[in-house]
């Protein structure tokens, strides 16, 4: 059963709740495999559905961690600076070493995704990559995306979907708010409901090997992959 911790948010707000990622969950993401087989793969698929390349963005990574993504941000988009919002504060240390190698500004807050602590439309580009599934709440969480984008601005979603999260092996060495995951379906929904243009060309159901059931034990002896498979990922460039 996930344990749930509770912090404090910003003065005079509610609290927020969140599942903290198992050990393995935290050790897994400061892997090669993450950073070479997820998130590089992730952000090429996102670049590819981008409706036009933004110019010296301001770019805010949700759910930032050890900042492995902020190299890569930086190759992809060249950004005038990054903010890094990160909730866990045990990886805060490392997300503002690997923003001190970048040549942009790159500022780490500890904060949530439902009370961001910025402005109105402060960003150009908002990148949320496998976080969102941690989130419990998630309609305030994208009304605040929505809220921190500058009209025209790029939320830049990549996600597991629940046929993923909800299989036995990840049930089993990771942990996530099990009653809020939602399909491709409805995390689309609810990115246009909360004010978002999204076009059909600019979504993407990728069928990764690692996010199968079977681990891509069936291709690799030969069976061959169901024509219309349950999407257990989904990556997507919505504009405000």
């Amino acid at each position: 059963m996930s344990s749930v911790d509770r912090i404090p948010a910003r003065t005079g707000t509610p609290r927020s709740y969140w599942v903290k990622e198992s050990a393995f969950g935290i050790w897994f993401l400061n892997t090669y495999t993450w950073r070479q087989r997820v998130l590089r793969i992730a952000l090429n698929d996102l670049a590819r559905l981008l409706p036009s390349r933004p110019v010296r963005p301001a770019i805010l990574d949700i759910g930032c961690g050890r900042g492995n993504s902020f190299a890569l941000l930086e190759t992809q988009f060249q950004p005038q600076r990054i903010a890094g919002i990160e909730i866990d504060p045990a990886l805060l240390a490392d997300a503002v070493r690997a923003g001190s190698q970048c040549s942009c500004r790159v500022d780490v807050t500890l904060g949530n995704a439902e009370q961001l602590p910025y402005p109105d439309a402060s960003f150009d580009v908002l990148f949320c990559h496998q976080s969102f599934h941690h989130i419990v709440k998630h309609r305030e969480a994208m009304q605040e995306f929505y809220r921190v984008l500058k009209p025209g601005g790029l939320l830049l979603f990549a996600e597991s979907c629940k046929r993923f999260i909800h299989s036995l092996p990840i049930r089993l060495l990771f942990r996530h708010p099990m009653q809020v995951q939602k399909t491709a379906d409805e995390y689309i929904a609810l990115i246009r409901d909360s004010g978002f243009k999204l076009d059909d060309s600019a979504i993407s159901k990728p069928y990764l090997w690692w996010s199968r059931p079977d681990a891509g034990a069936l291709e690799w002896f030969g069976f061959s992959l169901p024509k219309q498979p349950e999407p257990t990922l989904v990556n997507l460039v919505a504009v405000k």
